[in-house]
């Protein structure tokens, strides 16, 4: 593992390099740095612990809600095709805090080749006395519009994980927003907004800045608990071949929760596979169905979920490799010692103890 290689792509499969805001990338490598000067010499405990986002329960009401079958057909008229993905995992403790690494890819698709630009890893040093710092900087690093700077307080050392993958998220798809015209936005997730992670003016803005350039954004949940009479609305079969949306309409939101898209159940392929999928809810109705068109024909589509979009993920997540590789690369750097606390749940119970994560 290099020291602080951050940003890696292919030559072939480079990016277009317009005009874009690097600052945020920037500070995360020296908040990182900064953030790991002060955990030399302490005692280092191994860890490996994969942090989900976009987890939250959903406060939607769906009570009478009204289906409505769109059946689709492939278009092959050629369309650019993107997506971003974030991941966040914990790789140790210290006597101070947790050591965490947060990576991100966006992967792109057009004229048959997938090209790629990963960001990461990032691996931070987080304590209760530096969160609010490093998050707070983070955020106002790149959103630093009135609106977050009364937002509540930092987020708990529990949270920090997944909440700094999400700024890098958010950063990513704003860069694609800017960068892509006339194509497809995969973003993984849905787009409820208003909620700690995902203030409702940052992604209009988002979504704003796609629209400007003729995209449209289409959010795939791979989990979901909204539920219709009792089922979850990924596991409602309506008997049609697929490819097929159906809309849920009728939806209600509780506040602060906002729905900046209309939601849908999308069953692209053969199989018992199908999402939730949110799309803008300011795109009007029949270029929504055409470009889950255009994505049959320009993307893989494998158990009704997009191979760019599936990329994104594979490219993000850390393998076990790697983390080891962090782990040691931090322990020579900053002469940490890695010790082995007893597992207490193992210590207690022997083979019924199952450990903090399962706990």
């Amino acid at each position: 593992m290099t020291e602080q290689q951050t940003i890696t792509a292919t030559p072939k499969y480079n990016f277009p390099q317009p005009a874009i805001e690097t600052s945020l990338p920037q500070r995360f490598i020296e908040l990182s740095i900064h953030s790991l000067k002060h955990v030399q010499n302490r005692p280092f405990q191994l860890n490996q612990q994969t942090f989900q986002q976009n987890n939250q329960k959903e406060q939607i009401q769906a009570g009478r809600v009204e289906l409505q079958h769109i059946p689709l057909k492939r278009r092959l008229e050629e369309t650019a095709v993107a997506a971003v993905d974030t991941s966040s995992i914990k790789i140790g403790e210290t006597s101070k805090g947790i050591l965490i690494a947060v990576r991100g890819a966006s992967i792109w698709k057009k004229k048959r080749n997938y090209r790629y630009l990963r960001l990461g890893p990032f691996i931070f040093h987080i304590t209760d006395e530096n969160r609010k710092e490093v998050y707070n900087t983070l955020q106002m690093t790149y959103f630093n519009s009135s609106y977050e700077q009364n937002r509540q307080s930092s987020p708990s050392l529990f949270q920090m994980p997944t909440r700094i993958a999400n700024l890098l998220e958010r950063w990513l798809q704003n860069t694609l927003s800017k960068t892509v015209s006339n194509g497809l936005i995969l973003f993984d997730g849905s787009l409820t907004s208003g909620i700690a992670d995902t203030p409702s003016q940052r992604m209009k803005e988002i979504l704003d800045n796609t629209r400007k350039r003729d995209n449209v954004v289409l959010a795939f949940s791979k989990m979901t608990t909204l539920r219709l009479n009792g089922y979850l609305i990924t596991d409602v079969l309506l008997g049609y071949k697929p490819p097929y949306l159906f809309e849920l309409s009728g939806l209600k939101p509780k506040p602060p929760i906002v729905l900046l898209g209309d939601v849908y159940v999308a069953r692209l392929t053969k199989g018992n596979y199908a999402f939730r999928l949110d799309i803008d809810k300011k795109v009007p109705v029949e270029r929504r169905v055409e470009s889950i068109e255009k994505l049959l024909g320009n993307d893989l589509l494998s158990q009704s979920y997009p191979e760019t979009l599936r990329l994104a993920h594979i490219f993000c997540t850390f393998t076990a490799n790697e983390v080891i590789a962090m782990q040691h690369f931090i322990a020579r750097k900053y002469n940490l010692k890695i010790i082995n606390r007893p597992d207490m749940h193992r210590l207690l119970f022997g083979p019924f103890g199952k450990g903090e994560s399962c706990s």
